[in-house]
């Protein structure tokens, strides 16, 4: 490369986290799980904050599993209660910055408290047009993808729709996801290797960056680096690589 020549960092348009390991983090110093999740909230910020400055137009967080019910209630009640910090501290924050927020999941078994808060905070934010963070909460993509079958049964069976309709694109316009483009990006910290039942329909062609890192410890250059590995990535989508083609 010539000398004075920059590096051009070649970003994605969306960017989705499994944010793992806030347990680990905690146990491995010592402390209580619930004081990981408290501190796993401030990366959430750094990793908001971070998306903004890089103007990624969308950020999916995976906040809460479908499967994590089955954790310890106090636990459960840990988590909850960090949403509801998180959305009465800094949701005029975020709407100041023009992040528009999305929540993502089954809401059906939620308290009504809960679906109270991430309603009003979809509401207060439907208009902004900065980065669109999207909170994957009591989230499950099996689950989704069943939903989305059901909605597209329920229209083939009411002759809104017929069988021969029913498409990739028509599936995908019933998902959680309707409107959302697919990560082009997933990143999972702990060094775990796996996607835990996340955007299993959207991933079809996104880049997976596996971090040692625990979730509490992400911070500016971690993302950074995430998103390095993404720009040297050559993606194809099943065609020729660019030497290739080229």
């Amino acid at each position: 490369m010539p000398a004075g020549e920059e590096i051009t960092v070649r970003y994605p348009q969306h960017v989705a986290i499994i944010m793992d390991g806030n347990g680990r983090w905690a146990q491995a110093r010592g402390l209580p799980r619930t004081v990981g999740h408290r501190r796993g909230l401030d990366a959430v910020h750094q990793a908001v904050r971070a998306a903004g400055e890089l103007r990624i137009p969308y950020l999916t967080l995976f906040a809460f599993s479908s499967e994590n019910w089955r954790r310890p209630p106090q636990e459960v009640g840990e988590l909850m209660g960090l949403l509801k910090l998180f959305i009465r501290r800094d949701l005029a924050d975020l709407h100041r910055e023009g992040v528009r927020v999305k929540v993502i999941g089954a809401r059906d078994n939620l308290a009504s408290d809960i679906r109270c808060l991430l309603e009003e905070a979809e509401n207060l934010t439907r208009d902004n047009r900065a980065t669109t963070l999207i909170i994957a909460f009591n989230y499950g993509s099996r689950e989704e993808i069943a939903r989305a079958s059901r909605r597209v049964a329920e229209k083939v069976a009411r002759g809104e729709a017929r069988p021969e309709d029913v498409t990739p694109e028509f599936l995908a316009d019933h998902m959680d996801t309707a409107g959302i483009p697919d990560p082009d990006l997933i990143i999972r910290t702990s060094g775990e290797l796996r996607l835990s039942n996340f955007l299993l329909w959207q991933s079809a062609y996104s880049e997976f960056v596996f971090l040692p890192c625990f979730w509490p410890d992400f911070d500016r250059k971690a993302f950074e680096d995430a998103l390095h590995q993404y720009g040297a990535r050559d993606r194809r989508y099943g065609g020729l690589s660019r030497e290739i083609a080229s």
